[in-house]
């Protein structure tokens, strides 16, 4: 037992996304999303896009790991743990199956009230990220999702819609998924919907950048729009963002890699991050911009709707940490198809190549809080790894354990010693679902396994692993009790 870190209301839970868990692509009402698109990938294989569904192939989003027909069972395993918090989104094609339909679909209203109506009966608070990954395909054939000014529009009505049939059940909410992660040039149709010619590699799809800031831009404005839609329909709604932090450390001590390093992380995390607590676009932006030639489209009342539509609290994921030099032998890249930089070679790696780094959690919750001086959570952490499922159905995942154990000793510092407030940490992928970057289920993150492997067979029986037990102490005795035999 340690000494109580934590305060006594820090809200645990777990986090998932509708595209990777859901399923029931065509059930109820619902129309076709980006994800329903795309064909699964490997560990080394991003995962494909195809113009239309082909007969015969495997579609990971269009299963999931069946939460829309087991959602009863799974929440019930969340209390089991002792949720106090739970993070999901919302599938928009549930609401809007074409995003541009006049009036939307009640049937998938119901279905997230009968949902909310579950985690509320266990004292579990709904954590909603508006939009997570996944937009209607009709926008991107139509008007090419986020390379439009169009697509605020859509979105505004949307978060509307839903903050307005739930604002007497859902509190907090995110509005966009790693928003900055569409400046990533190859995360260009899996965070912003965008199509580029007849490419169908969809995490090495190349988009040029100054499409990609005019995405994000957009963006930026419809949550802005979203936060203030969010106070007006209900002031005791805490609305946030969510920023895919992937945090960067020079390779050496050569000034030339610490200003490459500064660099990246503002044009990375910094820029939406500003613009979300801030509601301005800051210099060191502007003139990236210019110096980059962007002619972005940008008007006066985008401006004032930023200023106006800031966040209550940051939310982030944290999965690992990289290095960035201007020296040409630098290290081995970093593992991720999507992110700049290398490997760190005082770190270990895990088996899809991220690298393992607890203390940078803390490293950089320090300088969101003392940049932004807002609450805080960590809505996404994890170690995606193999599971063993034993003849009797354990699985012992001790590495998840140390994983997540140091990560939260390094929250616990953060709070304690450095004065963070830090008020949730949502780890990802509580129960088994589809990796994001692979659309693989062999890249386990739960505390609960799913019998599903990576070509959608399987019972979908569920078996509580090890860490199942473990996560329930820690939230029984607050992070107090982390040990584990």
């Amino acid at each position: 037992m340690t000494k109580n870190l934590f305060p006594s209301n820090f809200m645990w839970g777990g986090a998932t996304a509708a595209n990777q868990f859901e399923g029931g692509w065509n059930e109820g009402g619902k129309g076709v999303s980006t994800a329903d698109m795309c064909l699964a990938g490997s560990r080394t294989t991003p995962k494909k896009l195809t113009k239309t569904i082909l007969e015969g192939e495997y579609y990971p989003s269009h299963n999931g790991i069946d939460f829309y027909h087991r959602y009863k069972e799974d929440i019930k395993l969340f209390a089991e743990m002792g949720f106090k918090i739970f993070r999901m989104s919302i599938a928009w094609t549930r609401i809007f199956p074409n995003g541009d339909d006049v009036h939307p679909n009640e049937e998938g209203l119901q279905f997230y009230d009968e949902v909310f109506d579950e985690l509320l009966k266990y004292g579990i608070e709904p954590l909603v990220t508006i939009s997570h990954y996944e937009y209607p395909y009709h926008l991107s054939e139509t008007i090419n999702c986020w390379e439009s000014r169009k697509m605020i529009d859509h979105y505004t009505r949307f978060a509307e819609t839903v903050m307005n049939r739930y604002k007497n059940k859902v509190k907090y909410w995110l509005t966009l998924n790693e928003i900055n992660a569409v400046s990533l040039e190859s995360a260009g149709y899996v965070n912003g919907g965008m199509l580029n010619g007849d490419e169908d590699v969809v995490m090495e799809m190349k988009i040029e950048k100054e499409k990609l800031y005019q995405a994000l831009h957009y963006m930026l404005v419809a949550s802005a729009k979203a936060v203030k839609l969010g106070h007006a329909i209900n002031p005791n709604f805490v609305m946030g963002n969510m920023i895919a932090y992937i945090t960067y450390y020079p390779f050496s001590c050569h000034p030339d890699d610490v200003l490459e390093t500064q660099r990246i992380d503002r044009e990375v995390n910094l820029i939406a991050g500003d613009v979300q607590v801030r509601g301005e676009y800051p210099q060191f932006a502007l003139n990236f911009f210019e110096r980059n030639g962007f002619n972005l489209d940008i008007t006066e009342d985008d401006l004032v709707f930023l200023k106006q539509g800031t966040i209550d609290m940051f939310t982030f994921s944290y999965y690992f940490t990289a290095t960035m030099s201007t020296q040409e032998d630098a290290g081995e890249a970093t593992g991720n198809f999507i992110v700049e930089g290398n490997q760190n070679p005082y770190l270990e790696t895990s088996e899809w190549g991220w690298q393992i780094d607890a203390k940078g959690l803390r490293y950089t919750l320090n300088q969101v809080y003392g940049r932004y001086q807002l609450p805080m959570m960590v809505v996404e952490n994890g170690l995606g790894a193999m599971d063993k499922i034993e003849e009797d159905g354990s699985i012992h995942d001790n590495y998840r354990i140390a994983y997540i154990q140091e990560h939260i000793k390094e929250m616990g510092a953060a709070i304690s010693e450095d004065g963070v407030d830090l008020i949730g940490y949502t780890p990802w992928g509580c129960i088994d679902l589809v990796s994001a970057s692979t659309g693989e289920m062999d890249k386990r993150y739960g505390f609960i396994y799913v019998d599903l492997d990576n070509f959608g067979k399987g019972t979908f029986d569920r078996y509580k692993k090890d860490s199942f037990t473990w996560y329930k102490q820690v939230i029984e005795s607050n992070g107090t009790n982390l040990d584990w035999k």
